[in-house]
């Protein structure tokens, strides 16, 4: 009989699965901030009141997309093993290519799209660790003299962020329809750390 309660756990959890799913397809076509949980009831052949079942609120569905998006940038930007700046390079790139690869969830992630949507703290998790993970980078990239001390306070990760935020930004305002190879301002990507060490060069 135990199996009884862990089959419907299963199917609940594909269920939520599939729902997030058909949320990203709403999203792609009519904006992150125009979620319609009607919309996703009718393309899952349920009523709307039944969907309240898997998710209390609209918000509890952009809750668990966030948490979803930022554990796949996460496993992202921490693929590669590379230390140092060599591998804030890896990483920033490995990140650019999630999210072009990933256009609907980076905006609800990086651009907060969604008027009054906050994550909850076990959804901003994951972005925590990829702060603390370019920390490490960065700081790796200290101990080996390839930067300035001054470049692992918080004021550098801060920079760190801001180039490739406006990288992206540029890329998916311009041209989303191009791929990372191509892109007009993603090929400018592995630049990236020769220019944070032109503002944090070694001493």
């Amino acid at each position: 009989m135990k199996d009884i309660p862990d089959r419907r756990a299963r199917r609940r959890a594909e269920t939520q699965a599939e729902i997030l799913g058909i949320a990203l397809g709403v999203m792609a076509e009519e904006g992150v901030a125009g979620l319609s949980l009607a919309a996703v009831a009718r393309r899952l052949g349920i009523r709307p009141p039944s969907l309240y079942k898997y998710f209390p609120s609209r918000n509890a569905v952009y809750d668990a997309l966030f948490k979803l998006g930022q554990e796949g940038y996460l496993a992202a930007v921490t693929g590669p093993s590379t230390p140092g700046l060599a591998g804030m390079g890896a990483a920033l790139e490995a990140g650019a290519r999630w999210i072009m690869g990933n256009q609907v969830l980076a905006q609800l992630l990086f651009w907060r799209p969604v008027p009054g949507f906050a994550p909850s703290p076990g959804s901003y998790a994951p972005a925590l660790a990829v702060h603390e993970h370019f920390a490490t980078l960065i700081g790796q990239a200290v101990g080996r003299g390839e930067l300035h001390p001054d470049a692992a306070s918080e004021e550098g990760l801060d920079l760190a962020a801001a180039l490739i935020a406006g990288l992206i930004s540029q890329q998916l305002s311009n041209q989303p329809e191009a791929g990372y190879e191509d892109g007009r301002f993603t090929r400018w990507v592995p630049r990236l750390p020769e220019v944070f060490a032109g503002v944090y060069p070694p001493p």
